[in-house]
């Protein structure tokens, strides 16, 4: 009995040594991905560059591509290119199959509840989301909230002629393990004039 609960000690000790681990390496991804992101942006100041970086904007999957900026929770993401596992561990996902800003149609963004999701919970509608990438920044307003269940689809869907920016993150926040559901913003364009 002894040398199966130093046995099962052990086990447990190796598991939450690499689960500290796992999220030491997603930190300092996270935090190379912003560095790089915050370079980048600083890059195009000027209108004839903004202009230039729009035209030649199109990131491949991996890419550090700009900034999810909420500033009701403090936050600043590097958004990267691509929705798998290797890009939602350095940052926000851009589903690569929608728009970027200003192209009137869905823009999709993803990102793990325990990681740059987080604080997801506290927003509410009216609070702003701004994305800022090489050609400028966007800001777009909070109208919606839901919980669908992880198989729903639906939500990647085009919104063409309207500029729609869909966030998702797994659901509920607190939940340990894959779960069921999946926590589903909407937001539009902020009008700036």
């Amino acid at each position: 009995m002894r040398k199966l609960s130093v046995f099962l000690m052990i086990i447990g000790i190796g598991i939450i040594g690499y689960a500290g681990y796992q999220l030491v390496l997603t930190n300092m991804l996270q935090k190379e991905s912003l560095a790089e992101a915050q370079e980048i942006l600083t890059s195009t100041d000027d209108v004839d560059n903004l202009l230039e970086a729009y035209k030649n904007f199109s990131p491949n999957v991996g890419d550090t591509i700009g900034i999810l900026d909420i500033p009701k929770i403090d936050a600043e993401l590097p958004i990267v290119e691509g929705t798998d596992e290797d890009e939602l561990e350095k940052g926000v996902g851009h589903y690569k199959s929608t728009v970027f800003p200003s192209e009137n149609d869905q823009i999709l963004l993803s990102g793990h509840r325990d990681t740059v999701f987080r604080r997801m919970g506290e927003l509410e509608i009216g609070d702003i989301l701004t994305v800022k990438v090489p050609y400028g920044e966007f800001s777009y307003e909070i109208v919606e909230t839901r919980i669908v269940s992880a198989d729903d689809r639906t939500v990647i869907k085009s919104t063409a002629p309207d500029e729609v920016l869909t966030v998702s993150t797994c659901y509920p926040f607190n939940y340990v393990g894959s779960a069921p559901d999946r926590y589903i913003i909407n937001a539009l364009p902020v009008d700036t004039k």
